[in-house]
């Protein structure tokens, strides 16, 4: 049964309360950001090889010009030494416009990711808008995808299989993972083999609004007054929502998926989530066109809700996405042995 409204702990509801004032003031009405305020706000993580709740971490530059590297979680004991972890690459969100990969948030949520499911995690330190507008993050996203299927395989950690690939994203990462797939040569790699796609609660738009987004149109979260700057701020000058960079689905020029090798994909729903109406259109899209595609929705929770470890739901998604990866790296295994 869906409730009237999210159950989340008092802590939450502050902070999100508090959240919400705050990027209201970060965030100007000509789609700007102040940077010098944020850096107030946005507390971050150093990588460390000291390991905290089992996992170590190491940060490895792309290109030091645009501020472009990414961070790899490596969950530490005696029983996974001799096994063979799938890897997750793994774009954050923040509209494009907030927060990083050395975000403590999420470090904290893709630390618990790596000792959970468990596995290799890769989290991508893109550029970010407006300073940076599209495509520069779908290009950021792209080139280290280069960069790491360049890498020599002992350069990843020992346990790490290249042959189980996942890419995953969080809101504004589940957007840049679309493009990646959809980007002309697509998930060929040398070394690397993508085998799933992991959307968490992925940022849409489009021009009309839907009946979740109206319906939740003050959300704590993702309110439509500050998304709307955010995608303004991310668009190149004078483009609408309904670019197909935001409106993946209902403008003409969308991606063909007929001429894309798309991965199998499940695409993760909440309730409480403004965002749900596009989610669920994007899901029945890849599945009108044929692609092995999955929905999970967690009726009683919000956007963001998987890094909230109080809440139920935040288990139960570590608990999905863990038989999500085991299923493909399943089926990954078994065709390998018939070839």
């Amino acid at each position: 049964m869906t409730s009237t409204s999210p159950v989340l702990p008092w802590k939450s509801k502050i902070f999100l309360s508090i959240g919400t004032v705050l990027l209201n003031t970060i965030m100007r009405s000509d789609g700007t950001v102040n940077r010098q305020l944020l850096k107030f706000l946005d507390s971050k993580t150093p990588a460390t090889n000291k390991p905290i709740h089992g996992v170590i971490t190491t940060d490895i530059t792309v290109d030091p010009s645009r501020n472009l590297w990414f961070r790899i979680f490596t969950p530490i004991s005696p029983d996974l030494s001799t096994t063979t972890l799938p890897v997750i690459i793994f774009f954050h969100g923040g509209c494009y416009v907030i927060l990083g990969a050395d975000s403590t948030n999420y470090d904290n949520v893709c630390r618990r990711i790596a000792r959970e499911i468990p596995a290799i995690v890769v989290s991508v330190n893109y550029r970010l808008a407006p300073e940076n507008r599209f495509p520069a993050q779908n290009d950021d996203g792209y080139d280290t995808l280069k960069f790491l299927d360049q890498m020599k395989p002992e350069d990843f950690p020992m346990n790490a299989d290249l042959r189980r690939c996942f890419l995953a994203g969080d809101s504004a990462g589940a957007n840049l993972v679309h493009h990646l797939v959809c980007r002309p040569g697509g998930l060929e790699f040398r070394t690397m083999t993508v085998i799933g796609l992991i959307s968490i609660e992925a940022w849409f738009g489009g021009e009309d609004r839907t009946a979740s987004e109206m319906r939740f149109e003050y959300d704590l979260v993702m309110p439509l007054k500050r998304t709307d700057l955010m995608w303004k701020a991310f668009l190149p000058e004078g483009e609408s929502r309904d670019h197909p960079a935001v409106n993946v689905v209902g403008t003409k020029d969308v991606c063909d998926l007929s001429a894309v090798k798309f991965p199998a994909t499940v695409i993760l729903v909440a309730g409480f989530d403004p965002l749900q109406d596009r989610q669920r259109e994007y899901y029945e899209w890849l599945k009108r066109e044929g692609k092995a595609v999955e929905l999970i929705e967690y009726p009683n929770t919000i956007h963001t809700f998987y890094m909230i470890p109080e809440l139920p739901e935040s288990s139960m998604f570590i608990s999905d996405v863990r038989g999500f990866i085991e299923k493909q790296s399943s089926l990954c295994f078994t065709l390998a042995t018939q070839e």
